[in-house]
């Protein structure tokens, strides 16, 4: 089988826009059975942690994993590459009603004897392209 592998460094993913809501943050809760009042109790979330004050309920973090990880899955399963890792630094709070997006970019590419491993840079903006969250992750495409 000839391999097809053309992938170049700077290539830009684009993921899929997600616009969270009470709803979906609350699936999220009972999916990932993390009940922090952060996520779901409107009069817990008027008062303010340390210097900060998120003004209402928030996204879980881990949702912004969770697309960038569908964005790579689903650029890279059909070539026959599989997601291997990924780090995130959370950068701001998502809020029901934001629209959120993830891409990525292409940095690195190293050939080995059994694979072409990919690190790309990833992101997540939201709707006034504010930075949401940010990282790296590496891809593997078997020879």
């Amino acid at each position: 089988m000839e391999n097809k592998f053309d992938v170049k460094e700077g290539l830009v993913i684009e993921g899929k826009a997600f616009s969270p809501t009470r709803e979906t943050i609350w699936e999220f809760c009972e999916a990932s059975l993390d009940y922090n009042p952060l996520h779901w109790d409107d009069e817990y979330m008027k008062s303010d942690f340390g210097k900060t004050n998120f003004g209402g309920i928030i996204m879980h973090g881990m949702s912004n994993f969770s697309l960038i990880t569908k964005m790579l899955t689903d650029w890279a399963y059909p070539q026959g590459g599989n997601h291997r890792r990924l780090e995130t630094r959370w950068k701001s709070p998502v809020k029901p009603g934001d629209t959120i997006r993830p891409t990525g970019v292409v940095k690195k590419i190293k050939k080995t004897e059994k694979a072409n491993w990919i690190v790309v840079a990833v992101q997540v903006k939201n709707q006034s392209d504010s930075l949401v969250a940010e990282g790296e992750a590496l891809l593997e495409f078997p020879l």
